[in-house]
């Protein structure tokens, strides 16, 4: 198992898209620019989602290679084969909280303003939004495969969008952390309910496969 979560991991990196990163640095530089001490909270929220989509791209890179054949002839207990796409779906969510802290820093720095309220919602954001985002397109992808997953992936950017208009044109950024945290412990709650039903359903599609 070890072996298939260092495998899943590794094709995390290896899956980045160069022209991705180069939008994200231009798009993180402009938030910086223009956000004020919610720079680091919607920098987390954007580095969240691609952190989302690139564990649902590493699908894409097994099919390429035609992976699940060959993974369907391995003597591992199916629950540990799909127990090691979740465990580094996990690693990378680390990697996410690392990095919004990295946010929240460099955004206190900037604006000399640091409010533990913020970073505690930051944290809640990076881990909230790739469980949801690979809770509903892992199943999907053992399921139906990478291209039905990818059309999904997409519209889950939409309540993302609407949530960040909402605060910026209705009642301001000031207002969602006086009254979201607890809303934010809430939805991290659903999240890891919505990832542990994920794995078991995503367990079922790849035993219907065997």
């Amino acid at each position: 198992m070890k072996g298939l979560i260092y495998k899943d991991f590794s094709l995390f990196f290896r899956s980045i898209d160069k022209n991705l990163i180069i939008m994200a640095l231009i798009v993180l530089i402009l938030l910086f620019a223009n956000t004020g001490d919610f720079a680091g909270l919607l920098a987390t929220i954007m580095f969240s989602m691609v952190i989302g989509m690139q564990n649902v791209m590493s699908f894409a890179i097994d099919e390429q290679v035609s992976w699940k054949k060959y993974q369907l002839t391995m003597p591992v207990n199916p629950f540990l084969t799909v127990g090691g796409k979740y465990i580094s779906v996990l690693l990378t969510i680390g990697l996410s909280i690392i990095v919004s802290v990295a946010f929240y820093v460099v955004s206190g720095i900037i604006y000399n303003a640091y409010d533990v309220k913020l970073l505690f919602i930051s944290i809640l954001a990076s881990i909230i939004i790739p469980l949801i985002w690979t809770a509903f397109c892992l199943p999907l992808s053992y399921w139906f495969g990478f291209r039905k997953a990818q059309i999904v992936r997409l519209f889950l950017i939409v309540p993302v969008f609407c949530f960040i208009s909402y605060f910026e044109d209705g009642p301001g950024f000031v207002s969602l952390k006086d009254t979201m945290a607890s809303y934010f412990l809430t939805g991290l709650m659903i999240s890891i309910a919505l990832f542990g039903i994920s794995y078991v359903v995503s367990v079922l599609g790849y035993l219907r496969k065997k």
